[in-house]
């Protein structure tokens, strides 16, 4: 790519999107500053079921992406044998509840040319003989056979190591890191201790603060981000390599021999204080081991190793927010659920978008601007923003 734009970035967040927007601006020859609050992976990125997928029915424009996401992933794959160990395409099943079915979600993926293939019961050991078939509804099951699953933290190191190589400085444990907005244009970020570190460019990647940042910047994106958790188990005695996404619990490997798992039923169950800390409730992880048990062969008894509680980024919309920030020359941010499967592509984009000056059109559906949102400076000029009344 030809560079057209001033070329040191500093980047928010140690999270995926941050850590591949880093790796991207350095290997398009920007100098980069990377910050994150606390350590690396240690946010989002770092208790995701990290399901890489572009599964069942989403809009044309979204989809198209999550192709290129995965592609990106068997480039890094090819390009990186070693990531063998953390990324694997060995495939994904899903089946439906009790009263429902996927026979329309069969067809909808097949009509779009996705690989999908319809398993009967009978036939879930052929293609995925870590399950129980007797778990899987009597109609049968999707498979999936190029979907996969990452371990973020993996990818996060291998991706910082590119960009200290490249030359680019990384800072963890920067506290609170914020924008430093004057005159209407992003000129650095402010760290913690009040450190200023200019740059010609910002990026906001910090996962599911994103809309709070920008609304202290007076730009408004819709948040439907709850409260989460992941469950990790202790190593497990059986080889689990399928990606299971069933009624009542999700569940994928790790490289050390564990399982994640998570459900929507598990989320809803977490309470939430008036200080923001998360309890998750015992019967909810007990209930996760259960239920995970029930659905892999020879229903192995599991045990619980950590919880990952903490908030799950989703826009307001369900779609992802990337690109340039319209009321804050020189500022960009990168919101969005499923973060594991766009981390490498959105990474690439925005990059491309802040080095060259010109978006990709991939990316047209998904800018901030598709939000309704103005910015005004305060009073005093001290470089703070409050948001406008929309009307």
């Amino acid at each position: 790519m030809t560079i057209t734009q001033p070329t040191h970035v500093a980047v928010i967040g140690g999270g995926i999107l941050g850590a591949s927007t880093a790796a991207h601006l350095a290997r398009g020859g920007a100098r980069v500053t990377l910050l994150t609050a606390g350590a690396l992976a240690d946010g989002a990125s770092g208790r995701s079921i990290a399901w890489l997928n572009s599964s069942g029915d989403r809009s044309a424009e979204y989809h198209y992406l999550r192709l290129l996401a995965l592609d990106r992933y068997r480039t890094w794959s090819a390009q990186h044998p070693e990531s063998r160990a953390y990324l694997r395409f060995d495939g994904a099943l899903k089946w439906a509840a009790p009263g429902e079915s996927f026979a329309k979600t069969f067809a909808f993926e097949r009509a779009g040319g996705y690989d999908a293939i319809w398993v009967d019961r009978a036939d879930v050991a052929r293609v995925a003989p870590d399950v129980d078939s007797s778990a899987v509804a009597e109609e049968g099951a999707i498979f999936n056979p190029g979907e996969g699953w990452v371990s973020l933290p993996d990818l996060i190191a291998a991706l910082v190591e590119e960009v200290v190589a490249a030359g680019a400085q990384v800072v963890e444990q920067a506290g609170d890191v914020r924008v430093d907005v004057q005159d209407g244009a992003a000129t650095g970020v402010i760290l913690g201790d009040g450190t200023r570190v200019a740059a010609d460019r910002v990026v906001l990647a910090t996962g599911p603060a994103v809309p709070a940042d920008l609304a202290s910047l007076g730009v408004a994106v819709p948040d439907a981000t709850p409260a989460a958790f992941v469950l990790f188990t202790d190593p497990v005695d059986i080889e689990v390599t399928t990606v299971l996404n069933t009624p009542r619990v999700a569940v994928r490997p790790t490289p050390d021999g564990r399982l994640v798992l998570d459900a929507d039923w598990a989320e809803q169950s977490v309470l939430v204080g008036d200080d923001g800390a998360i309890t998750v409730p015992e019967e909810s992880v007990q209930g996760l081991l259960d239920e995970a048990s029930k659905v892999l062969a020879g229903n192995p008894q599991l045990t619980a190793h950590h919880v990952g509680a903490g908030l799950k980024p989703i826009p307001g919309d369900g779609e992802p927010v990337v690109g340039a920030v319209p009321a804050i020359d020189g500022l960009f941010a990168v919101f969005t659920h499923s973060g594991a499967t766009l981390g490498l592509v959105l990474g690439e984009l925005l990059a491309e978008e802040i080095l060259t000056g010109t978006p990709s059109p991939v990316l047209t559906a998904f800018g901030v601007d598709r939000f309704d949102a103005e910015v005004v400076p305060d009073a005093v000029g001290t470089g703070a923003w409050a948001p406008v009344a929309q009307q």
